[in-house]
C-alpha cells in the first residue's frame, strides 16, 4: 500500500496542491497560518517527502564549492583529484561542483573566499577551516543565504556550520605519542615536533593530543617546543637539519603537518642514526619514504573516504533530510610491512615548490 501523497496532504490541510507544495519544499510566499495547517497533516498522516521526484520536478542542481588551501601539499592534491573524480561521476545526478583556491594558513584569505561565496548561486559548500573569529560573520551570512556548510578535513568554528567531515585530531596525535613512546623502550628522549599552523584546528589538536599521552604515559621523554613551519618543505628541511645538528639529543621527530618532503630530505643526507619519526598522509614521498626507512610511521586519515562523506552529507542538508548515518572516522596507520600495492599518487610526480 502506498503512503499518503502531496496531495492527500493539501486536502487534509485544507489548502490547494500549489499551496502545500511550497510549504514541503520551502519556496516561501506562504502565509505562517498555511505552513501550520500543512506542517499539522503531514504529521497527522505521516507525509514522506519524495525527494527525488522534487529535484526532478525542479530540474534541481545541486551547486557545490570546495574552498581548499593551495600550494605543493601533496595530501591536498590528493583531495583535489578526488573531488574532481566524484563530481565527474555525480554529474548525471545533476551536481555542479567548483573548486576554490584559498591561500594555506591565512585567516584573511579564507574569510575573503567565505565573502566572495555570498554572492554566488551556490547551495552548499565544504571548507578546510581554520579557526578564528574572524571567519564567524561572513560564515553566519554564508547559512543565512541558505547555503549548507561543512567543515572538511580541518573544522571551522563549530557555531557557524552544519557538520564536520574528517578524523579524530586528537585520537590521531595520541596514536603517534603512543608509537613514538613505544618506540624508546623506556629510554629517555626528546620529540622535536613540527606544525604548519596553530590556527588550523587538526593541527593544533593533534599536537595537543601528543603531549597529553607523552606526558601521561612517558614521563622520562620530553616533547620539545614546536617550529613552525607553514608547511613548507623547505623550512622544515632547514629546521629538521639544525634539529640533527644541535647537538640536543633529539631522539624522536613529529610533524603533524605536510611539508614531509622537507623532512625526508634532511633525514636522509644527515650523517648516522636517525631519530624515531612519525608524519602525517600517506602520498608517494612519504610511501617511499617508508620504504627506504627514512621514517617510521604515516598515519592517514583517507582523504577519499572523506571527499565521498562531504558530498553525501551536503546533498542530505542541502535536501533537508535527516543526515546519513557515518561511523567515527579512524586514521589508517602505514609502516613499511602493510603498505598498499598502489597509492593514488604514485603514478604522479610530486612537484616541490
Amino acid at each position: 500500500m502506498s503512503g499518503p501523497t502531496l496531495s492527500d496532504v493539501a486536502e487534509a490541510a485544507g489548502v490547494s496542491y500549489a499551496t502545500a507544495d511550497r510549504v514541503i519544499n520551502k519556496r516561501g510566499n506562504v502565509a505562517q497560518k498555511s505552513i501550520d495547517k500543512v506542517r499539522d497533516a503531514v504529521e497527522r498522516l505521516g507525509y514522506v517527502r519524495n525527494v527525488a521526484a522534487a529535484n526532478l520536478s525542479r530540474r534541481r542542481v545541486y551547486r557545490l564549492a570546495f574552498l581548499i588551501p593551495t600550494g605543493s601539499n601533496a595530501f591536498f592534491s590528493r583531495v583535489r583529484d578526488h573531488i574532481i573524480q566524484s563530481a565527474d561521476h555525480l554529474s548525471a545526478d545533476s551536481i555542479s561542483v567548483r573548486i576554490v583556491d584559498v591561500s594555506a594558513f591565512s585567516v584573511e584569505g579564507l574569510k575573503d573566499s567565505i565573502v566572495d561565496l555570498a554572492g554566488s548561486e551556490l547551495d552548499g559548500v565544504a571548507i578546510v577551516g581554520l579557526q578564528s573569529r574572524l571567519l564567524e560573520q561572513p560564515l553566519a551570512e554564508l547559512r543565512a543565504r541558505g547555503v549548507a556548510v561543512i567543515g572538511l578535513v580541518s573544522d571551522l568554528p563549530v557555531e557557524f556550520r552544519s557538520a564536520y567531515i574528517g578524523i579524530d585530531n586528537k585520537v590521531a596525535g595520541r596514536t603517534a605519542a603512543r608509537m613514538t613512546g613505544l618506540a624508546h623502550r623506556g629510554r629517555a628522549g626528546a620529540i622535536q615536533t613540527f606544525v604548519g599552523s596553530m590556527e588550523a584546528r587538526d593541527h593544533a589538536e593533534r599536537l595537543q593530543g601528543f603531549r597529553d599521552v607523552i606526558a601521561a604515559d612517558f614521563p622520562d621523554l620530553t616533547v620539545l617546543d614546536p617550529i613552525l613551519t607553514k608547511d613548507d618543505p623547505a623550512v622544515l628541511c632547514k629546521s629538521a637539519a639544525n634539529a640533527l645538528q644541535s647537538g640536543a639529543s633529539v631522539t624522536a621527530f613529529y610533524n603533524v603537518g605536510a611539508g614531509n618532503v622537507g623532512l625526508i630530505e634532511a633525514i636522509s643526507t644527515s650523517p648516522g642514526a636517525r631519530p624515531f619519526c612519525v608524519v602525517h598522509e600517506l602520498v608517494a614521498h612519504s610511501k617511499q619514504a617508508l620504504i627506504d626507512n627514512h621514517i617510521d610511521l604515516v598515519i592517514d586519515q583517507r582523504p577519499d573516504v572523506e571527499v565521498n562523506r562531504a558530498f553525501a552529507l551536503l546533498r542530505a542538508l542541502i535536501d533537508d533530510r535527516e543526515l546519513p548515518p557515518m561511523p567515527d572516522l579512524m586514521p589508517t596507520i602505514y609502516v613499511r610491512d602493510n603498505l598498499p600495492a598502489d597509492t593514488l599518487n604514485d603514478a604522479m610526480e610530486v612537484q616541490i615548490r
